[in-house]
């Protein structure tokens, strides 16, 4: 299969890892009337794009280079480290939760998908690895370029929480759509730094935050109804 058919196939909202669960914290963001409208919800995704997608678009690419042009000896080493510098940069214990969660998914559409694939030099940490992780093993299985990783990386940053303002707010789908195609230029070039910090160490990728994000995973996380998982 091209690799540009690949491409679409990792980045679609209809792939088997769950993501549709999720809506990137928009949920808890309407309950608390910070987003109520087509223009706050551009402003909540472009926000996410410039920290939660930069973060994990990095360590997507980052552990496609690791097991790309790393030797087995040091393969898993690099990928440990990559999982606890992730851990740190999530401040939010919900948010780590749903990271791992959401890689276990993936990694069992992976299996199945390219069994054959170095799945096993993820880190066997409680819970799983990241999900920015085990989609850049994924993406390296797929034959997909470190480029192409971190841009379906930011795709589903900020695809994810579109949806789900559709779902939350009864916004016109066709407006989100237009909205998403505003952002595309952003959403490329925040996939190419990703793509260029990949170079540096673990310790030197980039560490953007959203505390008020981390506070309300922290709040959903309490709810006993909610229609998102996070």
């Amino acid at each position: 299969m091209a690799t540009s058919s690949l491409l679409l196939l990792l980045a679609d909202g209809r792939f088997p890892a769950g993501a549709h669960a999720h809506s990137g914290g928009l949920e808890a963001a309407v309950a608390a009337g910070r987003v109520t409208d087509l223009a706050t919800l551009e402003a909540f995704v472009a926000g996410r794009l410039a920290t939660a997608g930069l973060v994990g678009a990095a360590f997507a690419a980052a552990a496609h280079r690791a097991v790309t042009s790393a030797n087995s000896a040091v393969r898993g080493s690099t990928l440990a480290l990559l999982d606890a510098e992730l851990d740190a940069r999530t401040a939010a214990p919900a948010l780590r939760t749903v990271s791992r969660r959401q890689g276990r998914a993936l990694l069992r559409a992976g299996r199945a998908i390219w069994p054959e694939a170095s799945f096993a030099d993820l880190p066997g940490t409680p819970g799983g690895a990241h999900q920015p992780l085990v989609l850049g093993l994924l993406c390296a299985a797929a034959g997909l370029s470190r480029a192409e990783t971190a841009t379906v990386a930011t795709h589903g940053t900020v695809t994810g929480a579109a949806s789900a303002g559709v779902r939350l707010l009864g916004l016109d789908p066709y407006q989100v759509q237009a909205l998403l195609v505003g952002l595309a230029d952003r959403c490329d070039g925040v996939a190419a730094a990703a793509a260029r910090a990949a170079d540096d160490p673990p310790e030197r990728l980039p560490a953007a935050a959203a505390p008020l994000a981390d506070i309300h995973a922290e709040a959903h996380a309490t709810w006993e109804v909610r229609l998102f998982a996070s």
